[in-house]
């Protein structure tokens, strides 16, 4: 029996290879099929992307593009390890980042206590807008997809109403422009100077401890055993005595904290102040990102390195006579042949862990009697 787990360790390592592998080329074939179709060199396009992206301050541009990518992804994968589909993170980091931009105008305390402030009052607004799809959800049995799109809606529909000028908001001297009033110096995130390729937000710390806690929290603690099991099946939770009501509200809750802090390296490195240009859609990516990684903290991380690579690069490809539509229409492919690949392979390897488990049992069941028949 050992050697057939072993053997049985061996083809996981080798399907969990061949999955990426596979999404990779599949992808790579029919992104050069779409660039062809367009009349374009597909190799000329890559050899510029892989041109373009190693350069120093494209690597740069990456890893900051990455940071916010990551929390969303994470935020995410919370809800899908959950079987919960938080497809609200948008509205929540969207508000989360509104009100901490509010607040931080408006403090005059030292940065060392207005910056922890700004995200904790981030993570607090977005825990409390991800709690009312929770609620919901295990008080009446609305499905958190439907709410957390109505969430969106009104999220977006109260920032419009309180971004204007005379609310909690005011126009620039070019008047152009609504905006937060913007946060004082001392209330700015640190940034690493990295000289001529410009400059790395210093968040990338607080995405890389988020990671961290992510994979400890699920994968080393009782809570993320819980977690893991009502998302598996909620009636064997239940039947080990798991609150599954209490893990669903939770675990929206937490995924709506994480998601408060997808707007914080923009508001706190970048911006520093919250207008009606802040980036919005970056919940939506963080959906494409979590299946990506397949809500594994290094899937996501790799994920949205491969997602900043892909949106710097394929801009450039723009003023090289490339369509602007083909960064949309990569990603997309990426996605689909990950999501395709790796259902084919999960079913290859269950295929194949059941043919060899039976062959086993069948050789332990037939020795017996060919024992008795040499006596």
């Amino acid at each position: 029996m050992n050697k057939l787990t072993a053997r049985i360790d061996r083809e996981r390592l080798l399907l969990g290879i061949a999955a990426p592998l596979l999404a990779l080329v599949a992808a790579i074939v029919v992104t050069t099929l779409v660039i062809l179709a367009t009349g374009k060199n597909p190799g000329a396009a890559f050899s510029d992307m892989l041109t373009y992206g190693s350069a120093s301050d494209s690597q740069v541009y990456i890893l900051n593009k990455a940071t916010t990518y990551y929390l969303a992804g994470v935020a995410v994968a919370i809800g899908f390890r959950m079987n919960l589909f938080n497809i609200g993170v948008d509205g929540q980091y969207r508000l989360a980042a509104f009100v901490a931009a509010v607040l931080g105008g408006a403090l005059t305390v030292p940065g060392w206590i207005a910056v922890p402030l700004i995200i904790l009052c981030a993570m607090a607004t977005g825990a409390l807008w991800a709690a009312i799809a929770g609620i919901l959800k295990v008080t009446r049995g609305v499905s958190e997809v439907i709410s957390t799109i109505m969430l969106n809606s009104i999220a977006t529909a109260v920032i419009a109403y309180l971004l204007q000028p005379g609310k909690l908001a005011q126009l620039d001297a070019a008047g152009t422009t609504v905006s937060t009033k913007p946060l004082p110096t001392s209330s700015y995130f640190f940034n690493i100077d990295t000289g001529a390729a410009g400059e790395l937000w210093g968040f990338i710390i607080i995405a890389a401890l988020v990671g961290v806690a992510y994979w400890f929290v699920l994968g080393r603690t009782r809570f993320g055993f819980d977690l893991r099991t009502v998302g598996q099946s909620e009636s064997a939770a239940a039947a080990s005595g798991v609150s599954v009501k209490k893990m669903i509200a939770t675990s929206m809750i937490i995924s709506g904290a994480v998601a408060g802090l997808i707007g914080m390296p923009t508001l706190l490195n970048d911006s520093h102040q919250f207008s009606n240009d802040f980036p919005a859609g970056i919940g939506f990516t963080g959906i494409a990102i979590a299946l990506l990684g397949r809500n594994s903290p290094i899937g996501i991380a790799l994920g949205a390195l491969l997602w900043g690579f892909l949106e710097r690069t394929t801009n450039h490809l723009e003023f090289q006579g490339y369509d602007k539509e083909i960064l949309g229409v990569i990603q997309g492919v990426i996605v689909l042949c990950v999501v395709i690949a790796y259902e084919v392979v999960r079913r290859y390897g269950l295929k194949r862990q059941q043919q060899r488990v039976g062959a086993e049992l069948a050789a332990q069941a037939a020795a017996p009697t060919q024992k008795q028949e040499v006596a």
